[in-house]
């Protein structure tokens, strides 16, 4: 149950009772007033009890689950959606797809996954009240990519070194060359940087001097 409707003596009466029955704080409530009630005469006559209707507003959790399942619904690919809860908190939702056309949901190199994530991002934070980072993963597949970049930065460190020239890398996104640049770090004969603009910036890797 997700939606009642609740008498009172008040308003106010009316709308406690049921967010208790609902067990939910009046900031998760939708809250609309059907009769505002009154004493009647005296007290006594014509009396009449105030009537609200109070519904749970969805959760951040569930705007997103909602969001994309529709999305693909619309497109009919069959994709499951699951909340990781180790992943998930107050200031982040970690979403696990799964699908038997796992590659139509992650596209090159993510980019599919990445747009879809950018979109629901947009759509959760349209309604929630703080900022909430939201991650889209398809089957462990974020892993393996950071471990593939990881592997990638370490190749291109040793090249570089290797032929005493800078070495550049293709274009990415932001967070995969974020990944690089870590990678490169813990590396100190070489240091790398950023240049370009979006969505063509590319790693750059040079010896130190």
């Amino acid at each position: 149950m997700d939606k009642i409707r609740q008498e009172g003596k008040t308003v106010e009466e009316a709308v406690q009772a049921a967010l208790e029955i609902l067990q939910i704080s009046r900031e998760e409530a939708k809250i609309e007033v059907i009769e505002e009630g009154n004493n009647g005469f005296l007290g006594l006559i014509g009396a009449k009890s105030a009537l609200v209707e109070v519904e749970a507003k969805k959760t951040s959790r569930e705007i997103g689950k909602e969001f994309i399942e529709d999305l693909f619904s619309t497109v009919e690919l069959e994709v499951n959606v699951d909340i990781l809860e180790e992943q998930t908190d107050s200031e982040q939702i970690t979403y696990d797809l799964h699908s038997p056309d796992l590659g139509i949901v992650i596209g090159h190199r993510g980019e599919t996954l990445d747009a879809l994530q950018y979109l629901t991002s947009l759509v959760v934070n349209k309604q929630a009240n703080q900022y909430i980072r939201i991650i889209l993963d398809a089957e462990g597949y974020r892993e393996r990519r950071k471990q593939t970049l990881e592997r990638l930065a370490n190749k291109m460190a040793r090249k570089c070194l290797d032929k005493g020239r800078k070495v550049v890398l293709e274009p990415m996104p932001p967070h995969e060359r974020r990944i690089i640049h870590m990678t490169i770090k813990k590396n100190p004969r070489v240091k790398s940087y950023s240049e370009g603009e979006e969505p063509f910036r590319k790693v750059k890797i040079e010896e130190v001097d």
